[in-house]
């Protein structure tokens, strides 16, 4: 199934027509969970691994038998989605019960090499703004599922590229590393429904004088909505013989309740009557979930340099690793077709990665992408 972002509530370059030269495309990957084959685009799927190409280990000294149970992850997550909407039988809660942190590797030295986690498998076919090396169409993405490496305590990425032609046997049983540090370090198997969309640059980045005049357009948006009463917050003061129910922020909802479900399907239909505000981070501006290419968000520092360490030039994020596909704060991004779906965290957090605070992003060099990469955390 192909997966729509819905067009943006605002033609932003028609309101800020300098907002044209600061623009870039990016590639959403859209992932959800599902099997694919080792030919295909994936989210922790099979790759396309030559079967006389040894698999890439990690080969540091940290902490390698005890965490979570690579595969226990993977299992603790189907349980749980499969139980969704009612409750656990005794069977689910046994197994539940039975997967907890612990030494589950104990012939596993810290000095032994570990096996790689598959991530990623990306062909340029499927993904337009995918770059790297001339004559490569496939991009492989493993990492060692310990937050021990280097000086910020980071998991290690390994990017392979391939020109898929060349590979003729493909390696039939993958090894994975048999723990990891924490759950959100194994992603969960998806299939990709990749799909490109405009961005704009991130607003701590635009010139003053542009963030100025996007923060006044906003303020008068808010102004808009709201009654203009006094006692009104954020265009809704909540008075019924205020009227800013229809245009503000306030719900007409009963303030008491005699059950929690009167409560919280009162509270669903405010959410649905009140009015979408639009603002420019958060709509207009950087597409969230999995993708390739686009912009950084700075959210949550100040924006950072990313150079290449050999040329010095500017690196760009060429994969974006995100908690989930869309949140509070970004839902007009959640596709046409997952609308029904809006509450099924299969949909909102299909993968089950967090790193960093939430995002992790890998930055290639767009002069030579065989430079060595870096990362970025926010």
């Amino acid at each position: 199934m192909t997966r729509t972002t819905p067009p943006r509530p605002v033609d932003v370059e028609a309101e800020f027509p300098a907002l044209a030269g600061h623009r870039r495309t990016a590639t959403r990957l859209h992932p959800r969970q599902g099997v694919a084959q080792a030919e295909e685009s994936s989210v922790a799927g099979p790759l396309l691994w030559p079967a006389d190409e040894p698999w890439p280990v990690c080969a540091v000294v940290h902490t390698k038998g005890t965490g979570h149970q690579t595969a226990g992850v993977r299992l603790k997550r189907r349980v749980l989605a499969e139980a969704r909407g009612r409750d656990l039988s005794e069977e689910e809660r046994g197994i539940l019960d039975a997967i907890n942190p612990g030494r589950h590797a104990p012939g596993l030295r810290d000095e032994d090499p570990l096996p790689l986690l598959a991530v990623a498998q990306l062909y340029t076919r499927d993904v337009p703004d995918l770059v790297g090396p001339e004559g490569h169409d496939l991009l492989q993405v493993l990492w060692c599922p310990f937050e021990v490496h280097g000086p910020d305590r980071a998991i290690d990425v390994v990017l392979k590229w391939r020109r898929s032609h060349e590979v003729q046997e493909v390696l039939a049983d993958q090894p994975e590393p048999p723990v990891a540090g924490r759950e959100e370090c194994v992603p969960t198997p998806c299939v990709l429904h990749p799909e490109r969309v405009l961005e704009h640059e991130y607003m701590g980045l635009l010139s003053e004088g542009l963030q100025e005049d996007i923060s006044d357009w906003e303020e008068r948006l808010l102004d808009e909505d709201g009654c203009g009463e006094d006692g009104c917050d954020e265009g809704g003061c909540g008075e019924d013989e205020c009227g800013c129910g229809e245009g503000g922020r306030a719900s007409s909802a009963p303030r008491s309740y005699e059950t929690y479900e009167e409560y919280e399907a009162a509270m669903a239909r405010a959410r649905a009557e009140e009015r979408y505000e639009v603002d420019y981070m958060g709509d207009l501006s950087l597409a969230p979930g999995w993708k390739v290419g686009g912009f950084a968000s700075w959210h949550l520092t100040d924006p950072a340099p990313v150079d290449c360490a050999v040329c010095g030039t500017p690196m760009p994020p060429l994969l974006t690793v995100d908690q989930g596909e869309c949140d509070g704060a970004s839902r007009s991004w959640l596709p046409v077709e997952d609308r029904d779906a809006a509450d099924d965290p299969t949909v909102i957090d299909p993968v089950g990665v967090y790193l960093g605070r939430g995002v992790m992003r890998v930055h290639t060099c767009p002069v030579d992408p065989a430079h060595p990469h870096r990362l970025s955390f926010q």
